[in-house]
């Protein structure tokens, strides 16, 4: 039988350690910290909206939406970004990441006419690219960028978390 896919905004700083502690058990990348304590900090301030999504009781996972992006074109265009979708490796193929993305588009719509977001190059990050572009996702036009700079024809990058091809939704 399913589990029921709920989602709820980080509102806490008990939740914000709760964050910190699973990321740092289920990801050997990510380096405990304040990280989530400064999310909490901009979900107060209503500049992101962390959502954690639960499948049954069980964390299974986050995502952000800024309101104001670090992408150039995204602040220049006043387009959202749905921003780091993290859904731990046991709880994938369930949904979850659909619903994350169902109720912030539901939530951007309401105030924007597009949404966007970043995906990486590499091969880590291919379900994610096959799942954007299945939303309706496509590419900004503006090619890659490194560290939200754009990528300079003949100059050498470092194939990383940070090269970035960014796309954006009509809502």
């Amino acid at each position: 039988m399913k589990e029921i896919i709920t989602l709820k905004q980080l509102s806490d700083p008990s939740e914000a350690a709760k964050l910190d502690e699973a990321f740092s058990n289920h990801f050997g990348w990510y380096r405990q910290g304040d990280y989530y304590d400064r999310c909490l900090k901009e979900n107060q301030e209503g500049t992101r909206k962390t959502l954690m999504a639960f499948y049954g009781d069980a964390l299974a996972g986050c995502c952000h939406l800024l309101h104001r992006s670090k992408y150039p074109y995204f602040q220049e265009h006043n387009i959202p970004e749905i921003n780091d979708l993290n859904v731990f490796p046991e709880f994938r193929r369930n949904h979850i990441a659909s619903k994350i993305f169902d109720e912030f588009e539901s939530i951007a719509a309401r105030t924007y006419t597009h949404i966007g977001l970043g995906v990486g190059l590499y091969e880590d990050y291919g379900n994610a690219q096959r799942m954007y572009t299945t939303r309706g996702y496509i590419l900004d036009g503006q090619g890659m960028t490194y560290k939200n700079q754009k990528v300079v024809a003949g100059q050498p990058v470092m194939v990383d978390d940070d090269l970035i091809l960014y796309l954006i939704k009509k809502l």
